[in-house]
């Protein structure tokens, strides 16, 4: 999600408007982080993937129980002031509250809602397209998203933030059954697509994707985005892969280049 999407504008602008920008900026980056936590420790313990909104949903309550947050649990219909689901919210670990009937009245609902609703960082789209149109001389490269969520998350991400047409497949750990980093996740989607590992090509904006991938003999390219992996030493990153694309590679206008030297 994070290294084509914009994920991060799209959560705050969900959150409450009552609540000040740069805590809205903070709180949305304390979300996806405490996110990956939960996603790796359900990894670590075996677990099998389970709807990304409870996730979600989870996270964000266990966030706003945090005492930094106190001032801003107010702004959530439904929470007591310690962060606590009163009964009007539903942050159980085998369903999802429907969205309240008035449509959105309800911020922890809006903001779990905002995951699926994702505008393209700007230099996306147009690296997409040039791989995609020059897929012949690239071998007859495919493009797919191999991704922790659902389905329909994904469905949801590409039609809002019109990639549509750019993937052959969407591979998501609810369709895998495991989560990534975890070996299977990569050779269960490897093998459905008949491709050997070092074959493909995995691009992401997260060490720890890359990591996994690459120790199953996958190439690796990072794309450094400012809103993840926000404790990792970037200079370590750019020397575990085979290409960085940052600000001074001009971000993913690279890719291109780098797929088809790689090639």
């Amino acid at each position: 999600m994070g290294t084509c999407l914009d994920w991060h504008s799209g959560v705050a602008n969900a959150l409450p408007a009552t609540i000040a920008e740069a805590t809205r900026s903070r709180l949305a980056l304390d979300w996806r982080e405490e996110f990956f936590r939960e996603l790796h420790a359900r990894s670590q313990r075996g677990l099998p993937p389970e709807d990304i909104d409870i996730t979600h949903r989870k996270t964000l309550l266990r966030i706003l129980g945090r005492d930094v947050y106190e001032g801003e649990r107010r702004h959530f219909v439904g929470l007591d002031e310690e962060g606590n689901n009163n009964g009007a919210l539903s942050s159980s670990t085998t369903s999802v509250a429907p969205p309240p009937p008035d449509g959105g009245t309800d911020a922890v609902e809006r903001a779990v809602r905002s995951w699926h609703n994702m505008v393209p960082w700007s230099d996306v789209r147009p690296a997409l397209t040039a791989l995609k149109k020059e897929s012949s001389e690239l071998g007859g490269l495919e493009l797919f998203v191999l991704a922790n969520g659902t389905t329909r998350l994904q469905l949801d991400l590409v039609r809002s933030s019109g990639l549509e047409g750019l993937f052959s497949l969407l591979f998501s750990s609810e369709l895998l059954g495991v989560y990534k980093p975890a070996p299977e996740a990569y050779e269960k989607a490897l093998r459905l697509v008949q491709v050997r590992p070092d074959e493909a090509v995995m691009v992401a904006a997260h060490a720890y994707d890359l990591r996994a991938a690459r120790a199953l003999g996958m190439n690796t390219v990072y794309v450094h985005r400012w809103t993840d992996d926000r404790s990792e030493d970037m200079d370590v990153v750019r020397r575990e892969n085979d290409a960085f694309l940052g600000e001074r590679e001009n971000g993913m206008e690279g890719l291109y280049s780098v797929i088809k030297a790689l090639s």
